[in-house]
C-alpha cells in the first residue's frame, strides 16, 4: 500500500474504493442519499403547482407570481455558495442532513402564509436548502462510485431527482383541486425525518475525510465499507491497485480558476447555466400557460406538465445506459442539440395549442434531464477532493441564475404581450449555445478522480 509520511495515501484510499464490487451497501447508500434528493425535486417544483391556484386567490399580477417563483430560485442560489463551502469543510453527509432539514421546515412554514411576501420569504429560506442539498449529495455520491461505471451508478442515482419533480406534479393533480395548495408543503416537510437519520446510516467519504488530513477515520471508514461489502458479497475483495495516481491539489477557492480548471470551470458554468434557463424557463411556466393560454382546466394542465416531467424521467435513464460508452462531452451535445431542435420545431410550428406545447414541451424535457442529470456527476469528476464540493456548488451558482432568469425571461415577454412563439425561439437559441460551448468539454470517461486531477 502507498504510504505518505508514515500514513495510507489519498490513492490507496481509492484503490480500495475502486476494488469494491457493487453491493447492497452501495444500493443502502445510494437509497438513503436518493431518498433525499427525491424530496429537494419534490420541494423545489411544489411553487410551480401551485402558482395557477395562487394567481387567483391571491390575484397575482405577472409580476408577482415570477416574484413568488423566483424567491426559492434566490435561495437555491445563496444555498449553493453556501453548501459548497460547508461541504468541504464540516463534510458531505453533514451539510446534506443539514440542508435537508432547512427545506423541510421552510415547507412548513410557507404552507401556513398568509400573503405573496411571506410566501416568498419562506420560499426563499427552502431554496437555501435545496440549493445546497443537491449538488453536495452528488458530489458524495461520485466519490463511492468506482470510475469504470461512475457515469450509470451516478446517473441512476440522479433519477431520482426527475421522479421526485414527477411526484411533486403527480401528487399536486389529486392535492391541489380537492386539498388546496398548502397541503402540497405540508407533505415536503416530511423530510425532516430523513436528516435526523441520515447521519446514523451513510458513513462520511474516506476521500474527503482522507483529504481533511483525517487518517484514522478514514482508515475506519473504508475498513467499516470494506467489511459490509464482504458480508453482502460472501467472497473476498481483490487487492487495490498499487498504480492508482494521487492528486497534488493543495485546495483553495482561487485554484478553480487556475490554470487547467478555468477552462474547466468556464464550461461547466455555461453548461449549468443553459440546462436550467431552458429547463425553468418551460417548467415554471408550464402549469399557468396550459390554463391561461390555452383555457384548459388546472387538472389537465398538471397532467400535461406530468407527461413532461415523466419523459424527462425516461431521458435521464437512457443516457445513464449509455454515458460510460459514448462519454460525457457526446451525450451533452447531442442532448443540447436535441433540445434546440425541440424548441425550435415549436417555435416555427407556432405553438397554437395545449395539446402541441405538451408534445414539443415532453421531448425538451426528455433532452434537458439527461442533461441536468449528467452535469451532477461531470461537474465533481472536474475537481480535486479538497474543492470538490466548492466546484460543483459553484456550477451550481450558475444554474440557479438560470433557474432564475429563464422564468424572468419568460415572464417578461408574457407581460409585454409576446407570443408564444418568441418564447419558444429563444429558449432554442439558448440550447444551441450550450451545444457548442460542449463542444470544449473536457472528457472524464473511464478515470478515476484522482487521475483527473493528479
Amino acid at each position: 500500500m502507498t504510504t505518505v509520511a508514515g500514513r495510507p495515501a489519498v490513492a490507496s484510499i481509492a484503490a480500495r474504493l475502486e476494488r469494491l464490487p457493487h453491493s447492497r451497501w452501495h444500493v443502502k447508500v445510494r437509497f438513503l442519499i436518493g431518498a433525499v434528493t427525491f424530496f429537494e425535486a419534490f420541494d423545489q417544483l411544489l411553487a410551480a403547482s401551485a402558482l395557477p391556484v395562487l394567481m387567483k386567490e391571491w390575484h397575482l399580477t405577472t409580476g408577482q407570481a415570477t416574484f413568488a417563483v423566483t424567491a426559492g430560485s434566490i435561495g437555491m442560489l445563496v444555498g449553493a455558495l453556501a453548501a459548497g463551502w460547508l461541504g468541504d469543510r464540516i463534510g458531505r453527509v453533514r451539510t446534506v442532513a443539514l440542508g435537508v432539514a432547512v427545506t423541510a421546515l421552510a415547507s412548513l412554514a410557507v404552507a401556513f402564509s398568509t400573503g405573496i411576501e411571506m410566501f416568498a420569504l419562506f420560499r426563499f429560506v427552502q431554496g437555501l436548502g435545496i440549493g445546497g442539498v443537491v449538488p453536495v449529495a452528488a458530489t458524495y455520491i461520485n466519490e463511492i462510485a468506482r470510475s469504470d461505471r461512475r457515469g450509470r451508478f451516478v446517473l441512476l442515482y440522479e433519477m431520482i431527482f426527475p421522479a421526485g419533480l414527477a411526484a411533486a406534479t403527480l401528487v399536486a393533480v389529486w392535492v391541489v383541486p380537492n386539498l388546496g395548495w398548502r397541503a402540497m408543503f405540508v407533505i415536503g416537510a416530511l423530510p425532516v425525518l430523513i436528516a435526523a437519520a441520515l447521519p446514523k446510516h451513510v458513513v462520511e467519504s474516506p476521500r474527503w475525510l482522507m483529504a481533511r488530513g483525517r487518517t484514522e477515520e478514514a482508515e475506519r471508514v473504508i475498513a467499516q465499507i470494506e467489511a459490509e461489502v464482504v458480508r453482502s458479497s460472501a467472497a473476498p475483495l481483490p487487492e487495490p491497485a498499487t498504480d492508482t495516481a494521487e492528486e497534488t491539489s493543495q485546495g483553495g477557492l482561487r485554484e478553480l480558476f487556475r490554470g487547467r480548471y478555468l477552462r474547466r470551470t468556464a464550461v461547466v458554468s455555461g453548461l449549468w447555466f443553459v440546462a436550467y434557463y431552458v429547463n425553468h424557463g418551460i417548467s415554471t411556466w408550464l402549469p399557468s400557460l396550459y390554463t391561461k393560454n390555452f383555457g384548459l382546466d388546472l387538472t389537465t394542465a398538471l397532467t400535461y406538465t406530468l407527461l413532461s416531467n415523466v419523459t424527462g424521467l425516461l431521458g435521464t435513464f437512457i443516457v445513464a445506459l449509455v454515458i460510460d460508452r459514448v462519454g460525457r462531452r457526446p451525450a451533452l451535445v447531442a442532448a443540447l442539440g436535441g433540445s434546440a431542435l425541440a424548441l425550435g420545431t415549436l417555435a416555427l410550428t407556432g405553438a397554437v395549442s395545449g395539446g402541441q406545447v405538451a408534445i414539443f414541451a415532453s421531448c425538451t424535457t426528455f433532452f434537458v434531464y439527461a442533461i441536468n442529470a449528467g452535469l451532477y456527476l461531470y461537474s465533481p469528476e472536474l475537481y480535486p477532493t479538497r474543492n470538490r464540493a466548492k466546484g460543483a456548488a459553484f456550477g451550481g451558482l450558475w444554474n440557479r441564475l438560470g433557474v432564475i432568469l429563464g422564468p424572468i425571461t419568460v415572464g417578461a415577454i408574457l407581460g409585454a404581450g409576446g407570443s408564444l412563439t418568441l418564447v419558444f425561439a429563444q429558449l432554442a437559441c439558448v440550447a444551441v449555445v450550450g451545444a457548442v460551448i460542449a463542444l470544449f468539454a473536457v472528457e472524464t470517461k473511464g478515470k478515476t478522480l484522482e487521475e483527473l486531477n493528479s
